[in-house]
């Protein structure tokens, strides 16, 4: 059985002074939303890593057991991090948001968004698919721990690749946190005196 592409419902959120693009693969369907945002669903821990690692509380972005929208965009736009997702469509084969059950149908046009990030030197993949995705258009590959120089459109590029940050990528939060405190203060946009 053939499964219909699915376009992407969010436009990049593109900051033009941003430093730092964040790249995911795709959202979950719709009903799994709390917020109109990149990482909606609640069992998805982003925005708690966020929360650790820029203020010590995993739930610093949440109110009733929903995403604050206002503030993180308001917090991505102040530290300078853009976020977009690797695919543009893709076809779920399973109905849900799981890397291994998206075919990705159209990739990002990854220059295009560089373009409108004229300062962005440094991209983080939040999981091997946003990675896959994109390695024709950049030709290296990071790994967890072990960042790569890449290019994009003429542009050098420091790549990073960060655990998912879905509770089915099999690592505790804090560890999650820890990994994203090292490439956010290797890409500068955190600082030596956030908290620990």
């Amino acid at each position: 059985m053939h499964t219909a592409s699915e376009t992407h419902p969010l436009p990049p959120f593109a900051p033009p002074h941003a430093t730092l693009l964040m790249l995911g693969s795709f959202p979950p369907p719709r009903h799994r939303w709390t917020m109109d945002f990149y990482y909606p669903n609640r069992q998805n821990d982003m925005w708690r890593i966020f929360g650790l690692v820029f203020f010590g509380d995993k739930d610093y972005f949440v109110e009733n057991k929903n995403f604050r929208e206002a503030a993180i965009r308001d917090f991505l736009t102040e530290k300078g991090i853009a976020i977009s997702d690797a695919a543009r469509a893709v076809r779920r084969l399973q109905g849900n948001a799981s890397d291994k059950f998206l075919e990705v149908a159209e990739p990002l046009d990854l220059a295009a968004l560089l373009a409108r990030l004229p300062e962005c030197r440094a991209i983080a993949f939040t999981g091997d698919k946003a990675a896959d995705t994109l390695l024709p258009q950049l030709g290296a590959k990071p790994a967890i721990g072990r960042p790569a120089d890449g290019a994009c459109a003429g542009r050098a590029l420091r790549l990073y690749r960060l655990p998912s940050s879905s509770r089915a990528y099999p690592l505790p939060l804090a560890d999650k946190a820890a990994a994203y405190r090292a490439v956010f203060t290797e890409a500068a946009v955190l600082t030596a005196s956030a908290p620990a």
